[in-house]
């Protein structure tokens, strides 16, 4: 899919960041990455609603071809959050779609905190209110870990290695591609993973901290009449089934939950029931 490179300042102003403009005459959409992720997450999506819609995809600060943060306690949602209204600014957009992936999902949680009933619909990835903590373990025993690795081969099994039990009817040519999207080659040839490894640092704070006190229901609560579309992988270890349950009792607003089989933390949406349940949300909510 072709798309224009667009970069803009962070709401700090210190960092340049980038994002990916599919553009079109639609209305817009704004898609956001999981922790360790970057852009080219959406772009299986993006091949089915570009066109339909604007689709506004950005690489946070630390990840992908942003400038990394020289101050790791800035690695957090609420500074995320800023950065994303510096973007939509940017680009003329006051009124998107929210599509939040894990870590971007949370994002769109604050962002409605901050700006309430400016997000006409939102699409959460496999994340909630109540994060399990068998899944921040697994997170946070990776993220951050490791150098360079000694080509594009090992890349791919070290994808697999974190990824593998989410995706298990992935074979090899499906961790080389995730390899491409997650990483960038060195000069002298050896690969490492596109983001500053000190992103680690705040999403340490976040594994930190007892779940029983970090309460994000009323942020949840904060969404109000707002359309939720909320997808959850059946092997998820992030979003357990019985807060799925609870997300859809709690919001007082129109709310579908849909279950992606085969996938855990996080599917990557461009499964078929995924890729049918955001296209009927939209259409239903944002078209």
């Amino acid at each position: 899919m072709e798309y224009r490179e667009h970069r803009y300042a962070s709401a700090c102003g210190r960092l340049t960041l980038f994002a990916r403009d599919y553009g079109g005459t639609g209305k817009p959409v704004l898609m956001m990455h999981g922790l360790t992720r970057n852009s080219g997450d959406f772009e299986g999506l993006a091949q089915h609603l570009a066109g339909q819609y604007r689709l506004v995809v950005p690489d946070q600060r630390g990840r992908g071809l942003s400038d990394y943060d020289p101050v790791p306690g800035n690695y957090r949602p609420d500074t995320y959050a800023k950065d994303m209204f510096a973007l939509l600014a940017s680009l003329d957009i006051e009124r998107p779609a929210l599509i939040g992936t894990s870590m971007g999902g949370l994002m769109a949680m604050v962002m409605n905190a901050m700006a309430p009933e400016s997000f006409p619909a939102i699409a959460f990835n496999d994340v909630g209110p109540v994060l399990d903590p068998a899944g921040l373990a697994r997170i946070s025993s990776y993220a951050g870990v490791g150098g360079p690795m000694a080509n594009w081969a090992a890349a791919a099994q070290a994808c697999a290695a974190t990824n593998a039990e989410a995706f298990p009817d992935y074979g090899p040519a499906d961790w080389q591609a995730w390899a491409r999207r997650t990483c960038r080659e060195l000069p002298d040839g050896r690969v490492e993973f596109a983001y500053d490894p000190a992103i680690a640092q705040g999403f340490a704070d976040v594994d930190d901290t007892p779940q029983a006190e970090a309460d994000l229901w009323p942020l949840w609560e904060l969404l109000g009449q707002t359309p939720v579309l909320a997808l959850r992988g059946a092997l998820s270890d992030l979003l357990a089934p019985d807060t799925l349950v609870e997300m859809t009792r709690r919001h007082t607003g129109p709310i579908t939950a849909v279950t992606v089989p085969g996938r855990g933390h996080a599917p990557m949406l461009d499964e078929p029931e995924a890729v049918a349940a955001i296209t009927a949300f939209l259409a239903d909510h944002w078209s």
